[in-house]
């Protein structure tokens, strides 16, 4: 797990729910304890009920967010109280964001993106807190954006890439064609760290 080489970046085929939800079957199925980052939103929420029905071993899992809004666990802004309404009685364990806290990597980390190319809650304009190494930060888009105006927690880059491999699953064109600006070389969206920075490998999920 070391982010001292070249991203490699594969675009799957398909890249559908479906086949999200058969990479995060495999790595659930991987012998041993598995460290997971869930983005947040509606997707994850999706995929996982595509796993409802299999007989996966989560609790050999510990499970934790890529970000999270600045809310109470039952606020409809919560990304942990969603994703825990979906596995908290599975038998996973839970990782809480707790500002400054260093990190131990992962075996994969799950991301989104939005429309201005921001994973995790790293924007592209933003007031952050700077830390060395695998942590958890706070972050403040700017501006803060209307559908959902709160403060961050978020893991750095740095914690970000202390994964075996990372999965960036999007949807629709436009975030097809940001992808394709940040692969050629365009550095103004936070996710071109990602695809063409140091890293480990990234599997990329697009589907309409």
């Amino acid at each position: 797990m070391t982010d001292v080489v070249p991203a490699v970046v594969t675009w799957a085929e398909p890249g559908d729910a479906a086949a999200v939800a058969d990479h995060i079957a495999r790595v659930v199925s991987m012998p041993g304890a598995k460290r997971i980052a869930f983005t947040g939103g509606s997707t994850p929420i999706k995929v996982l009920a595509l796993l409802k029905d299999r007989p996966l071993d989560w609790a050999s899992v510990t499970i934790a967010l890529t970000d999270d809004r600045r809310v109470p666990d039952d606020h409809p802004a919560s990304n942990f109280g969603k994703i825990y309404a979906a596995l908290g009685s599975s038998g996973a364990a839970f990782e809480r964001l707790a500002d400054g806290e260093a990190v131990a990597p992962f075996d994969l980390v799950w991301l989104g993106m939005g429309e201005d190319g921001h994973v995790a809650s790293l924007f592209p304009e933003m007031k952050a807190h700077v830390r060395p190494g695998p942590a958890v930060i706070a972050t403040t888009p700017i501006p803060l954006p209307p559908e959902a105006p709160f403060e961050r927690l978020s893991l750095n880059a740095a914690a970000l890439k202390a994964s075996r491999e990372i999965i960036l699953v999007v949807t629709g064109a436009s975030k097809k064609a940001l992808l394709e600006s940040a692969l050629a070389g365009n550095d103004q969206y936070p996710v071109t760290d990602f695809l063409r920075g140091f890293g480990p490998p990234v599997t990329i999920y697009w589907s309409e």
